[in-house]
């Protein structure tokens, strides 16, 4: 064994910056080929054509472009693969990149290298939204716009992402749900929107900086459990739980997100693909919800709604039925091959087609990409030097520190000091890696500080991993590492999950940690002559419930998928520079819940007779590891309710005719909603010696005999405190959205009586009562 110090930074290596230097001298003249997709000034064909001309309104401009393609120049763009039509100037587009928590090169729109060896590579999702800090999802998603603009300029990226993944985690097991933001539907929605307002660029007259996606719609939760696949799996919603769950994260990203796009998903939900059913993407996200832009298959799914699904006896009416349930886009060439046949056959009209194509083309022109050269528009001056920069990173940094979650910590056995604890064990597969901090659908990172690196800027370090990978399949490596411990002044445990356990088309079999991991930690803490420290690395919950109640594991620390500068924020948690405020935005369940609740079963809700104890939170009540929004501080944070109704009044439309029924319950509709907002003041005081942030989270419950959660999040606000200090926290709550309960006919409705609320161990009754006195709708 070998002591190890580093000093390997977070910023890219020194070679990094002298690359991108030189290839920044020389960006200008190198990308003005690669910058015009349409309509370029120096064609004279096109140069007068009104849909090249940007004082029109972008809807002349789309007709006019549409009116001039033939019907095989349409079909060619129906795909993600989107052929040239050089008559009309127009090049050849790749609509499919990613830009989950940076740019990705998941997507064949993206390509890393030459000017563009890399990009900022932020935590997973899952890490950001344990910060509960919504103005930092806002600003993630500037920084990502930024460098997604500058590769497009530089002829490496387009400008469509199918980003972010807003399902609901509803399933411990689920492989993707660390790319989500967790089990709360009003946390996935407020996610929803503040990094699609961050990608898109908030910009005035309807324009787009890059146009984001929300996916999968929807109830797609799913990719490989016993021998079902997300791709034969028919998702059994009630309208109940789509209104009151699955589908709050997409209406909030439409309608006040603004997204560009929305994909449908792989499953079929209640017998019908939702790539396919009209009352999904016709009738609610482009008639209710009102979206301002196209929809688009995930990859391949109107193949397979037609080849694994069967519902459909041939390609022809797959693509008839998709085109004209809202299908805008396929992602896959699918559309490009039968939509010919499918109009020769009658099952649609070229109309139907050009449809789509007002969609798709829209969004175009609003990204600019019919205005000529993109060196004179907004964001045109973005390159090679504006990806990576050292901002970037530290926002990188920044996004880790506040997404770790301290779980633990008896003694307190943290922060850890380099002056007591000269010496540190690190141990465990997951102490010394790299790309493993980035989760799924990441890209090229611009440099790594893994968790080995980090904690060597703090103190000597001696280095075991016990096991070789995640899978641990044996003890043969412990001596080493249980050695280690005993000569160290601290022992950190890196242990957890990779992409080979959890990750699309990956779910797990088990909450546990994988083959020997669980003997490593507890033959390692035992033999440990100083504080043991163990780390998990995980995008799912684990069940570690041996080390929450073994007391020789002093603390316990949960930190995602960190991203590229995971090493670091670890080490400076550790160490006490950052103090932890992160909070986890999904339940850790023990791993008998596992065997009460088939991963195909979609009720939210439990159902007591049939031993079906409900999902998430919100309805399930059984043992936990850790309770969603759990996590500790190394401050005493203390709050006090100061100012807050104790009656409110809901005014009626008047509208309506209330007839006395035993629901005691307003329907939303039949309110005067605008506005309706209730206010409280929060005292929030630091009674600690460190400065700090802290997650207000403000839950209610509803009156009992309703239809709703036992417990729902209605607000939630990060803060920062000083030590010592307090501050007065104002918090509004909109009452007909968050008030508010579904029946089981999918109607929200706001239960009249008393509702409580309730922040940490602080409890206030609120009365609801309408204009009208107790009125039954």
């Amino acid at each position: 064994m070998a002591a190890t110090m580093t000093t390997i930074p977070i910023i890219p290596l020194p070679q990094f910056f002298l690359l991108l230097l030189i290839l920044t001298v020389s960006w200008p003249a190198a990308a003005n080929a690669a910058r015009i997709f349409a309509c370029d000034p120096r064609n004279g064909a096109v140069k007068g054509l009104p849909f090249c001309k940007t004082n029109l309104p972008i809807a002349d401009r789309v007709r006019d472009l549409i009116g001039r393609l033939t019907l095989k120049e349409k079909l060619g763009l129906l795909g993600n693969k989107a052929t040239a039509v050089p008559r009309l100037g127009m090049v050849e587009y790749e609509w499919w990149s990613e830009a989950l928590h940076g740019v990705s090169n998941v997507g064949p729109g993206t390509r890393f290298g030459g000017a563009f060896p890399g990009a900022t590579a932020f935590p997973q999702v899952i890490t950001t939204a344990a910060s509960f800090n919504a103005s930092l999802w806002e600003e993630i998603g500037r920084v990502v716009s930024d460098e997604a603009r500058a590769m497009y300029n530089g002829g490496s990226a387009g400008l469509t992402y199918w980003s972010p993944n807003v399902n609901i985690f509803r399933d411990p097991r689920w492989g993707r749900g660390q790319e989500t933001p967790g089990e709360d539907p009003i946390v996935a929605g407020e996610y929803a929107v503040r990094y699609v307002r961050g990608l898109q660029g908030n910009l005035p007259g309807d324009r787009l900086k890059v146009a984001a996606c929300c996916k999968h719609y929807t109830a797609y939760d799913l990719e490989n459990w016993s021998g079902v696949d997300r791709f034969h799996f028919n998702a059994k919603v009630s309208r109940q739980e789509m209104v009151d769950t699955f589908e709050v994260p997409f209406r909030q990203c439409v309608m006040q997100g603004k997204v560009a796009s929305v994909m449908c998903s792989y499953n079929q939900v209640n017998g019908i693909p939702t790539c396919a059913d009209p009352r999904l993407l016709k009738g609610t996200i482009r008639g209710a919800w009102r979206l301002n832009g196209y929809i688009v298959s995930d990859c391949d799914s109107v193949g397979v709604l037609y080849d694994t699904q069967h519902y459909t006896a041939t390609p022809e009416e797959a693509a008839a039925d998709a085109i004209k349930a809202g299908l805008d886009l396929d992602c896959g060439p699918f559309l490009a091959l039968h939509t010919q046949g499918a109009v020769d056959r009658g099952l649609l009209k070229e109309n139907d087609v050009d449809g789509a194509l007002v969609n798709t083309l829209t969004i175009q022109m609003r990204l600019g990409m019919f205005d000529g050269d993109s060196s004179a528009q907004p964001f045109g001056n973005l390159g090679p030097r504006d990806v990576c920069t050292p901002a970037n990173q530290e926002l990188a940094l920044e996004a880790a520190r506040q997404g770790i979650v301290l779980l633990k910590n008896r003694g307190p056995a943290l922060p850890l000091s380099p002056r007591r604890h000269r010496t540190v064990a690190v141990i465990g597969p997951n102490s010394d890696v790299t790309v493993t901090m980035i989760g799924n659908y990441a890209g090229v990172a611009c440099g790594y500080t893994t968790p080995l690196q980090g904690i060597g800027r703090y103190t000597k370090t001696i280095h075991q991993t016990g096991c070789p990978n995640v899978h641990c399949k044996n003890a043969h490596n412990f001596g080493d590492a249980i050695a280690a411990a005993s000569q160290a002044d601290a022992t950190v445990l890196v242990m957890g999950l990779d992409q080979t356990i959890e990750a699309e088309f990956v779910d797990r079999q088990g909450l546990l940690l994988p083959g020997y991991q669980q003997e490593l930690v507890s033959k390692v803490a035992a033999a440990s002559k100083g504080p043991v420290v163990l780390v998990l690395m995980s995008g799912g919950p684990v069940d570690v419930s041996f080390a929450e109640h073994d007391p020789r594991v002093g603390a316990i620390v949960w930190v995602g998928y960190p991203g590229q500068a995971g090493g670091t924020a670890i080490a400076d948690v550790l160490f006490g520079t950052h103090n932890p405020g992160g909070k986890l935005p999904m339940t850790w369940y023990t791993q008998d819940y596992l065997s009460k609740v088939p991963m195909t079963t979609m009720d939210m809700r439990s159902n007591l007779a049939r031993g079906y104890p409900g999902r998430t939170y919100r309805f399930y009540k059984g043992p936990v590891v850790y309770p969603f929004g759990h996590g500790f501080s190394y401050s005493n944070f203390i709050q006090t309710l100061i100012n807050a109704p104790e009656t409110f009044t809901v005014p009626l439309d008047g509208r309506h005719k209330y007839t006395n029924t035993s629901t005691n319950a307003i329907r939303v509709t039949h309110a005067k909603c605008g506005g309706l907002s209730l206010g409280l003041e929060v005292d929030l005081r630091n009674a600690g010696s460190k400065d700090g942030s802290h997650t207000l989270l403000v839950y209610s419950t509803p009156p009992v005999g309703h239809w709703g959660p036992h417990k729902q999040l209605v607000a939630f606000k990060k803060v920062h405190v000083p030590a010592g200090t307090h501050l007065r926290v104002p918090i509004n709550i909109h009452v007909c959205k968050f008030l508010s309960v579904v029946d089981k006919s999918g109607i929200r409705r706001i239960p009249m009586g008393q509702h409580g609320l309730h922040i940490g161990d602080v409890k206030h009754t609120l009365s609801l009562q309408s204009t009208l006195g107790v009125i039954k709708s």
